[in-house]
């Protein structure tokens, strides 16, 4: 028999056996596969996201299956109504669970924080902030290159090039998370979508010093603690130099905001600004303000200093009189001088007739 032949028949028979081996192995050992993990699948909207904190849609669909409660699971992307379905595939109760939204937490626009160089790299967030602080003075604001816009599934992100920071659209953005895993500064967030929209936060996470942050950025947090004061639900802490806002805590009253000397707090969706209480007016002036006299004890009382002032006014003429009188008879002795000279004129013209009547006889002697 030739050799190739067999050869061939050796190996075929090998190959054979070793067929059969893995089938009866397969078969002892197969792991049957739930079907309502491809049912779940089918009704997830398929976008791989990982929001939901699991490895795509078939390992959110495996976890859920899994589980024995729905109870703080949720595809960020269907939201609710797909929580729904996913209940009714499973036979269980959708928990209900808060919507979120992403929020950029940088108040550096480009007229809060000047530019002191010019990057030249690769336009890359995480590229840059291996090895560059950024061109401004704030080295913890955002880049606005784009990494967050570039991994966002529900292109909710664009860089406005006059701010020069990632701006999230809210009515597109499903809350999955992936640009907040992006972020190489963590600066963006995923927070409860609140009450029609509306959210309270600290656009900030400088953690430098008051001073310093301030000098980086006009609408820093300086950590001055002036709005963990005035919180009255106790959901502000300030941990290093920054102040953060727990949002399961915050009742949205908006006194921060207003107490925030920098701005640096951002409240959003709300129908009007806050607005500044005025500030009380100082002690002192407070009992000038009396409501409960009449309105005759009050012309009494105005009445009255007028009355006391009058002698007031009086009393430096009177004491002025004698100090003119004083200035006249110190001066009387120096009216004696003219009267020294009116007997002088008046002895004048005595000697002028003496002289007159000597010219005379001098002149009827000559005649004689």
């Amino acid at each position: 028999m030739n050799i190739i032949t067999i050869s061939v028949i050796i190996l075929g028979a090998i190959g054979c056996i070793a067929a059969v081996i893995l089938y009866i192995v397969a078969q002892k050992f197969k792991v049957e596969e739930d079907v309502r993990i491809d049912q779940i699948v089918e009704v997830l909207p398929g976008a791989n996201c990982g929001g939901c904190g699991y490895p795509g849609c078939r390992g959110f669909s495996e976890a859920c299956v899994k589980s024995d409660t729905l109870e703080g699971k949720l595809c960020p992307v269907g939201g609710q109504p797909v929580m729904q379905k996913v209940a009714a595939i499973l036979g269980m109760e959708a928990g209900e669970v808060t919507p979120k939204v992403a929020v950029v937490r940088c108040n550096g626009t480009c007229s809060n924080r000047k530019k002191t160089n010019t990057y030249d790299g690769a336009r890359n967030c995480r590229i840059a902030s291996s090895h560059y602080s950024g061109d401004t003075g704030c080295g913890f604001g955002c880049f606005g290159f784009g990494d967050c816009q570039a991994v966002c599934p529900a292109n909710a992100i664009v860089i406005d090039e006059d701010k020069g920071i990632a701006e999230i659209m809210e009515d597109k953005c499903v809350g999955c998370g992936a640009c907040v895993k992006a972020c190489p500064r963590s600066i963006i967030e995923l927070r409860n979508k609140g009450p029609k929209g509306k959210r309270v936060y600290v656009g900030c996470v400088n953690k430098d010093k008051g001073a310093v942050a301030k000098k980086a950025c006009n609408a820093a947090c300086i950590g001055c603690g002036k709005c963990a004061k005035t919180c009255p639900f106790e959901a502000i802490t300030v941990q290093n130099n920054v102040a953060y806002i727990d949002f399961n805590k915050c009742k949205m009253c908006r006194k921060c905001v207003t107490e925030c000397p920098t701005g640096a707090i951002k409240d959003v969706n709300f129908p009007t600004p806050a607005v500044k209480p005025a500030k009380p007016a100082a002690p002192a002036e407070k009992p000038t303000v009396v409501e409960k006299p009449v309105i005759t004890e009050k012309q009494e009382v105005i009445e009255k200093p007028v009355v006391n002032e009058q002698p007031k006014v009086e009393e430096p003429i009177i004491v002025e009189q004698p100090k003119v009188e004083k200035s006249i008879s110190e001066e009387k002795p120096k009216e004696e001088t003219p009267k020294a000279e009116e007997t002088i004129i008046i002895e004048e013209p005595k000697a002028e007739e003496e002289s007159k009547e000597k010219t005379s006889e001098a002149q009827d002697q000559s005649l004689f």
